[in-house]
């Protein structure tokens, strides 16, 4: 029903101005009129929906020549279509361009392109981005064309915002996943640097290769799923995949073939042995992807190099021959489980083992960087689409498999501590590197050469483990009311103002229920409304005595506090004759200390034991 429609466009889009509101009831009156049949007129009205506020003078000018035309003229609904969404495109681009330009520069007219660069990687976009390959070009190219400052105006702001307006949109907007970006590298470096600090560990000397690397190297590296980049330390110095190969080749494997035929071939379950034992299922088969047997029955059934590149983005992948030929002359252990696998007939038929082993030892030679390793890892993270060229490299089931299978199998004989404490799906490397990937977060790359008893990385293993102590990344980490961790992530619910509105509602209404859960869930329960009242000036105002009672001896609401009115909560029990409510407040206040502000960190886990024990 058109007129329906029309009331609840007026009511909840259009701004509640008279000039507004009579131009969109004349032009329904006119729209009505003409002979539009029902899909035409719903397509219509969507497109009015989308447009009609912010551009009202061009849209009356336009409506003004339709009012010149038969209908007759309009009736193939595609013509209008294809109008009207040009014009409204090219107007709301153009809006949003002016809104973002003037986001970034804080309202000014003009600013130093540098300064746009800046403000740009905080945001953790580099220029080195793919997707912004047209922006850094028009940048470039006025660099070179000004003798002076290049300063960055609105005409040379769209001139490089180009295709990338809903990208960078994003980015300013701080609608990216981690949307507080600059903090959280900052914590990313203070781990880093507790890391570095770590001192034990041998460097692999089996593969003689791999003993040339200095222990003092160390280099992180992430990528978040919507792009963001972040390196610290050795992270451009290229180095070998070595096991880490193992859960990217397995995924390609799945992808290509599908998981049923990967797995007439390997097993997956943990193996509970070292990780180049010479073992096999029940089933005849190598216990998982991830031990040295599977790993090599794997690479009989695939093509890996093009797959690598594209998971890197446009980031570094080479290969060390060097290490290859080292590893080809060192590696008895893997010829031995070579030809036991072959004596169990374990691979394909046709498949020739020589080659299988040959390739094997290509794959673990591969080269990577932190750099292009993050970025394959939030492919990972990132369901199989590599975050800074949106290209699908595998399939969602290839992707699921292979995390399940780094989470149980990946981190050699110390997987299930690994389980259990960092909580991450994750691969090592005798190179030294960690594949970790935070699911739907990003993917991380760590490298130091010294390892532990166990084959993995020093430094790597004590920063995973710093990671998830200080963010709740582990799998099984309590979103909602795990309040000792940070959550860096952007939450669709993450509106304060809602939380201020929730909470001050619970208040009112005396629901002491919804009070412990906001108080379980981390809520600051002294933030004030618009009129600096608190919860307690609302509930003492309604005189609710057990939610007064909840905020002051469970919570420890500062009795103190005043609203624009200069009340404390007191005051408003007084003035409301809610006299239980005021002989409460009167026993708190005297109770009360500086130092049962909500502020000291011991005084709120005793808080927040005390309303955990009465949930």
């Amino acid at each position: 029903d058109v007129r329906k429609l029309h009331k609840k466009i007026v009511r909840e889009l259009l701004p509640l101005k008279p000039q507004y509101v009579a131009f969109t009831a004349n032009f329904f009156v006119k729209f009505k009129q003409t002979k539009y049949n029902v899909l035409e007129r719903w397509i219509f009205i969507s497109l009015w929906a989308v447009v009609a506020t912010g551009v009202y003078a061009k849209l009356r000018e336009w409506y003004q020549s339709f009012d010149t035309l038969a209908p007759v003229q309009f009736r193939d609904h595609s013509v209008l279509c294809v109008c009207v969404v040009g014009f409204c495109r090219s107007r709301l681009m153009s809006s949003m361009e002016d809104l973002l330009f003037y986001t970034i520069t804080e309202g000014k007219d003009m600013i130093p392109l540098s300064q746009f660069i800046s403000a740009l990687r905080k945001t953790g976009l580099l220029t080195s981005d793919p997707r912004l390959r047209d922006c850094v070009h028009q940048m470039r190219q006025s660099t070179r064309d000004s003798v002076g400052p290049v300063m960055m105006d609105k005409t040379l702001f769209r001139r490089c915002v180009g295709n990338n307006i809903m990208l960078l949109t994003k980015a300013f907007k701080k609608k990216f996943i981690i949307p507080n970006f600059a903090k959280f590298t900052q914590q990313i470096n203070k781990m880093y640097d507790s890391a570095q600090q770590q001192e034990a560990g041998q460097v692999a000397d089996y593969i003689p290769q791999l003993a040339k690397f200095s222990p003092d190297l160390w280099g992180v590296s992430l990528c978040t799923i919507d792009g963001q980049r972040h390196s610290v330390g050795d992270t451009k110095v290229p180095f070998c995949l070595q096991s880490c190969v193992k859960p990217l080749e397995y995924a390609i494997a799945v992808h290509d073939l599908g998981s049923e035929i990967a797995h007439q071939f390997v097993g997956k379950e943990p193996s509970g042995f070292k990780f180049n034992k010479l073992s096999l299922n029940e089933e005849d088969k190598p216990h998982n992807p991830m031990v040295n047997a599977g790993a090599i029955v794997i690479s009989s059934l695939i093509k890996v190099m093009d797959f690598l590149k594209s998971m890197a983005g446009t980031e570094y992948v080479g290969f060390s021959n060097a290490t290859f030929q080292s590893e080809r002359e060192t590696g008895d252990r893997n010829y031995a489980i070579g030809y036991y696998l072959k004596e169990k007939k374990c691979f394909p038929e046709n498949a020739d083992m020589m080659a299988a082993l040959d390739f094997y030892f290509q794959l673990c030679s591969i080269e990577v960087t932190c750099e292009s390793g993050s970025v394959m890892a939030a492919t990972l993270a990132n369901g199989g689409i590599c975050p800074i060229t949106g290209e699908r490299v595998l399939s969602a089931e290839a992707v699921r498999n292979t995390l399940s299978l780094m989470h149980s199998c990946g981190m050699y004989d110390f997987s299930g501590q690994f389980a259990f404490h960092v909580g991450l799906p994750a691969k090592s490397g005798v190179s030294g590197a960690v594949l970790l990937v935070v699911p739907n977060v990003m993917g991380m790359m760590c490298w130091s050469p010294p390892l532990d008893r166990l084959g993995n990385s020093v430094r790597g293993i004590h920063f995973c483990q710093d990671l998830v102590s200080h963010f709740n990344f582990h799998n099984y980490d309590n979103l909602r009311h795990f309040t000792k961790k940070h959550d860096p992530r952007r939450r669709s619910d993450d509106d304060p103002n809602k939380s201020v509105v929730n909470l001050m509602f619970a208040a009112y209404s005396g629901d002491v229920s919804s009070l412990r859960r906001f108080a379980l869930s981390a809520v600051d329960m002294e933030q004030t409304d618009y009129d600096s009242r608190t919860a307690l000036h609302i509930a003492a105002a309604e005189g609710h005595v057990e939610a007064v009672i909840f905020l002051t001896e469970i919570c420890k609401v500062n009795p103190h506090m005043k609203d624009r009115w200069g009340n404390t909560p007191i005051d408003d029990a007084m003035q409301f004759g809610h006299d239980v409510v005021v002989s409460v407040l009167q026993e708190y206040l005297v109770a009360y200390t500086d130092a049962d502000s909500p502020g000291d960190t011991e005084e709120q886990k005793t808080t927040l034991d005390t309303v955990k024990s009465i949930v």
